[in-house]
């Protein structure tokens, strides 16, 4: 199986914490954050990895080269910054397999792969992976019916509810309609503008579930996810 990690992004709220790393690389128990994800992924069955890269592109590249722990590394810098959406596509165009896995270099999720995979087996349609939170406010809600995704609630109202999760199974090409090198936001541009226009499936995780990009929960993920290996 083939993914794509999102690991371009300045990481500007940890900062305070980590001036001069790479978001995927702030240290969780003495190894890169990026590495625990790599770890998980071939523990998972993933063979192929296209890094999407730009801030500190080349601590990146350099740490994890070409093969790490038997993934195949393919490593896509973008030139100026492409936001998710443009950093997305432009790793597409190096992917291979008929559909491909999206994660985020800041987020841990425990997911079941094979019950993902076999959902995209069955329907061939996007699938995003949500989670259900204590507290939605920070991440805004996926609205559902039946087995689809309906819309989206911006960030802000407390309470629980199902989040995006931040990982994604695309079709092959399903980004081809945004030119490459173009910035885009994948949420905005493509989910928001598209919910309403093509099909969107869910997948609850129920596994543990973390993202390190403010201090807080990067102080959090410092005693939780050593324990996961």
């Amino acid at each position: 199986m083939e993914a794509i990690v999102l690991a371009g992004g300045q990481g500007t709220r940890l900062r305070q914490v980590l001036p001069d790393v790479a978001k995927p690389m702030a240290p969780v128990g003495g190894r890169p954050f990026l590495e625990l994800l790599l770890v998980r992924l071939v523990a998972n069955g993933f063979t192929r990895v296209v890094l999407s890269l730009g801030y500190l592109a080349d601590s990146i590249r350099d740490y994890f080269g070409n093969n790490f722990a038997g993934l195949e590394i393919v490593h896509v810098v973008e030139e100026t910054p492409l936001g998710t959406g443009g950093g997305m596509r432009l790793a597409m165009e190096k992917c291979e397999a008929d559909h491909t896995f999206v994660f985020n270099g800041d987020t841990f999720l425990d997911l079941d792969i094979a019950a993902l995979d076999a959902q995209w087996q069955c329907s061939h349609s996007i699938i995003i992976v949500a989670r259900e939170v204590p507290d939605a406010a920070r991440y805004g809600r996926l609205l559902v019916s039946k087995a689809r995704v309906t819309g989206f609630l911006e960030k802000g109202k407390t309470g629980p509810g199902l989040i995006n999760a931040g990982c994604y199974v695309l079709p092959k090409g399903e980004l081809d309609g945004f030119a490459v090198g173009d910035p885009f936001s994948f949420e905005t541009d493509f989910l928001v503008a598209e919910v309403g226009k093509r099909k969107m499936e869910y997948f609850v995780s129920n596994g543990y579930f973390i993202d390190i990009g403010i201090p807080d929960d990067y102080a959090r993920a410092q005693l939780e996810l050593p324990k996961l290996f």
